[in-house]
Parts: C-alpha cells; structure tokens; sequence
C-alpha cells in the first residue's frame, strides 16, 4: 500500500487520510522514492490492525502496545531494569508506570520501523499524570535534569559507540528535548535539524547520519540526562507515562 502527502495529509492509494495513524500503524517506509508520488511524498506499508481503518491515532496505538518496546535488551538483557518489556494497553494509548526504585529504571521505548530516507520530522505526544510533589530522577547522575529525547538507531547497532557504530545512534538536540515532569507535553524535531550521535556533541559525521537514515530499524524515545541520553530515569512518588501520539512525516 503506498500513500502521498497532500495538502489534508498523508493519504492511501485508495484516498483515505492516514496522517493520524501514528507510527503504531506506519511500519516502514520505502527507501526509493516512489514513482507515482510528486517530490517530497513516500511509500508507506500501513498495518490493518482493526476493520475500523479510521480510528484515531490513539486507538491505534492502544491496538498495537506490544509494538513499543521497553529496553534496550542486549544480548538477552533488557537494560530497562524493573520493567516490562512492553508498554501495556490503556485507553487514550500504550503506557508504563515509572519505577519508584532507585535500583530501577525506564530508558528506551522503541518501535520497529523501515528506512527514513524521505522522512522529514518526528513529534511525540504524550501525558504524564503522577502524584502531587513526585519528581523524576537520572540515576546516573541525581542532581541533573530529567529529560525526554527523541532517537533513531541504525540497523545491526552492536551497542559500542565505537568506529562505526558511533553513527548508528542518534538523539535530539538539547534544545529539542522536554524535562520530564505531570501534565501533556509535545516535541517535534526536524530530521534536518541538529541531532547528536552516541559519542556526544554536535551533528558533524553527515554521511553516518544519512545512513543511519536510510538503514533505520527503530525509532522511539529515551529517558535520561542532558549527558546520558538514554540511561534511565525513575520517579519519586507514583507517576504514569500515556503515549498519545507518534508520528513520523
């Protein structure tokens, strides 16, 4: 099934708007630009995960939890300590309570995706309800900030950060990402913007990045500190995280 954008939105071959099925439902997306499509549209493989093909972008991906991960896991261990593997099913979308554990953590929450070649930004919906006076802590280190980041990561990753594979990660700019705190928070963030590779600093390899790109296999979101991206966070009372939207453009 292929889909173009046009002035509505995103639309199927058959005319039917999918601009707000969220990425729960876009699985992959064509590495060649497809033939029929003007300059700018992609080839897109939609998932019928219900008959009801019109469904809001939440209940879809309230159909479709256990396609966000909970991690990372390497080599069989899940590095997300005291979690789940899996958002679980709530009613306005997928979601995870936070651990109250200092020994605990949430880090990546990830979903498969296809090559990003023609993609052109990436925004996140989502609300966190927690208890009054509840805060969100790096464990790595206390003091700091707890923030949200958008990521990507390259196919056949093996998690070194080291040669090439210091390009198979990358994360959004620090001005691009959202201290975690209760309430309903959106963040959009170009993919000609700035992104910041595993190793840190600022966007410099553009030939890692592009491939990166091109070769996608996840897409998500991590939790952690200004200086580690995805190294966990806990909370200090109760609180829930409820994935509202996720759509990539």
């Amino acid at each position: 099934m292929g889909g173009c954008k046009s002035a509505t939105g995103w639309q199927a071959d058959d005319g039917r708007d999918i601009s707000r099925l969220g990425t729960a439902s876009i699985r992959a997306f064509s590495a060649e630009k497809p033939p029929q499509c003007d300059v700018g549209c992609m080839s897109i493989r939609v998932l019928i995960l219900t008959s009801a093909t019109l469904l809001s972008a939440s209940v879809f991906a309230s159909e479709a939890n256990s396609e966000w991960q909970i991690g990372p896991e390497i080599r069989g261990k899940n590095y997300s300590v005291g979690m789940p593997a899996v958002m679980s099913v709530a009613h306005a979308g997928p979601a995870f309570d936070f651990p109250t554990s200092r020994q605990a953590k949430v880090k990546y929450i990830t979903m498969q995706t296809g090559p990003l070649t023609y993609a052109r930004s990436m925004t996140i919906t989502y609300r966190i309800d927690a208890s009054p006076g509840t805060r969100f802590i790096p464990n790595e280190k206390p003091g700091a900030q707890a923030i949200l980041s958008l990521y990507f990561q390259r196919e056949g990753d093996n998690w070194s950060g080291r040669g090439k594979y210091s390009a198979y990660r990358w994360y959004s700019a620090p001005e691009k990402t959202v201290p975690l705190s209760p309430g309903q928070h959106t963040l959009t963030v170009d993919l000609a913007d700035d992104w910041i590779p595993v190793t840190g600093g600022r966007m410099q390899n553009m030939r890692g990045f592009r491939a990166a790109l091109e070769n996608a296999e996840k897409v998500g979101f991590v939790m952690g500190w200004s200086g580690g991206r995805g190294h966990g966070v806990y909370a200090t009372g109760p609180a829930r995280f409820t994935l509202l939207d996720f759509q990539i453009r």
